[in-house]
């Protein structure tokens, strides 16, 4: 059984994350942890905007916050996300990784280690290449994987290079991805 979801974006990110989390329907009660390259500025609007348009609670994670069904948790801008081994969030402020922080491989790494094949990573549109390297981990560890077709990105340099590294499970249009997730849960 798949116990959560993890979404990493950066260019485009904003359009490609609400129209997957709108798709989503009511019921589906799995927990989705992202990391989404944004500023200090737009996050709490575009947070506000998701809850009253989506059926969970979106929020901003917090330091030893237990995840909970029925919740999206965005990384705070400047802080990388981490899942600890008790499904539990922790926040740092360590060094940059592929100059970003949040940084999506540091969240879909430590998901990995965590859920192992109870995790479904989902990398979407951006800019540079963080996120490949842990789609990789997720899927070595037996999870399972979505990379947005570069077609359907705004930001093609992300998706084509988790695609490069390692062949993800699912290499979905933006449109299909909310179903794919959906059908990946039910399978299990």
């Amino acid at each position: 059984m798949i116990k959560a979801v993890v979404i990493g974006a950066s260019y485009g990110g904003l359009e490609a994350i609400g129209k997957i989390l709108i798709q989503l329907p009511p019921k589906f009660d799995i927990p989705i942890i992202i990391v989404l390259h944004i500023g200090h500025n737009t996050i709490n609007s575009y947070l506000t905007s998701l809850n009253n348009k989506s059926g969970f609670t979106v929020k901003e994670a917090e330091e030893k916050e237990i995840i909970e069904e029925k919740t999206v948790y965005f990384a705070p801008p400047n802080y990388h996300l981490q899942v600890e081994d008790e499904f539990s969030l922790s926040l740092s402020t360590d060094e940059k990784v592929n100059f970003s922080r949040p940084a999506i491989d540091v969240l879909f790494e430590t998901a990995a280690w965590t859920f192992k094949n109870k995790l479904i990573g989902v990398l979407l549109t951006g800019s540079n290449s963080d996120g490949a390297e842990g789609i990789k981990i997720i899927k070595k560890y037996g999870g399972k994987t979505i990379v947005q077709n570069p077609k359907t990105a705004l930001g093609k340099t992300m998706p084509d290079s988790a695609i490069k590294l390692s062949v993800p499970g699912f290499i979905v249009d933006l449109e299909d991805i909310a179903e794919k997730i959906l059908e990946l849960t039910m399978e299990n």
